[in-house]
């Protein structure tokens, strides 16, 4: 079993990049291993930041949305809006913390309470 090697924080080596600096470049990992990480020291005892490298010539382009997969992603964006409480579009996304629509989680106080 060998070692990643490790760069110290904006020294890594030509031909490597991040997920997200091969996105930007409109290509993924493609299935390949880690081949390199940065690491970037932190105060106080802390443990370093870690970002994994992946080989840019080993890189793969980015597969294209097809008319399926814009489907389904538009289809988990409307699960994502849907109070499981009262079943209606919420007009947003659920918040996780809440788990159901604005309205259901902090009901109106009923005109007899109020009055009280």
């Amino acid at each position: 079993m060998s070692t990643l090697p490790v760069y110290r924080w904006r020294l890594a080596p030509d031909g490597y990049a991040t997920r997200r600096q091969l996105r930007a470049r409109n290509l993924r990992p493609g299935g390949q291993d880690v081949a390199a990480q940065l690491e970037r020291p932190r105060r106080r005892g802390r443990p370093p930041l870690v970002a994994y490298l992946y080989r840019i010539d080993l890189a793969l382009p980015v597969r294209p949305m097809t008319p399926a997969r814009w489907a389904a992603l538009a289809k988990a964006n409307a699960a994502r809006r849907r109070c499981p409480r009262c079943r209606r579009d919420a007009g947003y996304v659920i918040p996780p913390s809440l788990g159901m629509c604005t309205p259901c989680a902090f009901p109106e106080p009923s005109p007899e309470l109020r009055s009280a």
